[in-house]
């Protein structure tokens, strides 16, 4: 199992059990479903029984576990989603497969993809300590499986 970091429980909420999580997670509308399975950083498994938004966190509980007493010892705790059952369209990419590819402006190299920073709702490309916001605008192709990415050629990006 290849697993993703989709969050960190950062609290209770209640005494039923009910946990939050902050998460920037891209996809994470499609791992925080009912009878999901999330991992904890010791790979205990966690159902999911219940979601919801709350504010900005995700509310979960879990099966089985329906008192404070039991979710207390995951605050603090990363929790994880098996990276092969998120299914992904051919336009959509994790952050980390990103990471380490080669990147273009004007057909030269110009370094590899450093990191990805998320500065309020906004994701940057971290180059050759250069910020490149990561949207469309900026971006002409994401190729994973040539290790690639074409920036457009806007003048006064790089």
């Amino acid at each position: 199992m290849n697993k993703i970091k989709v969050g960190v429980i950062v609290n209770t909420h209640g005494i039923k059990g009910e946990i939050r999580i902050i998460s920037n997670f891209d996809y994470k509308d499609r791992v925080f479903k009912i009878n999901n399975i999330l991992y904890t950083d010791e790979n205990e498994e966690l159902k999911i029984n219940s979601y919801r938004k709350h504010k900005n966190y995700d509310m979960i509980t879990f099966n089985n576990i329906n008192d404070i007493k039991d979710v207390l010892k995951y605050k603090g705790k990363y929790v994880y989603f098996d990276k092969d059952k998120l299914e992904l369209n051919d336009n959509e990419y994790l952050d980390d497969d990103l990471i380490g590819l080669d990147v273009y402006f004007n057909n030269n190299l110009i370094g590899k993809l450093d990191d990805i920073e998320i500065n309020g709702n906004r994701k940057l490309f971290v180059i050759n300590n250069k910020l490149i916001p990561y949207n469309d605008n900026f971006i002409d192709n994401i190729d994973i499986t040539n290790n690639k990415i074409v920036l457009k050629n806007i003048e006064g990006l790089i």
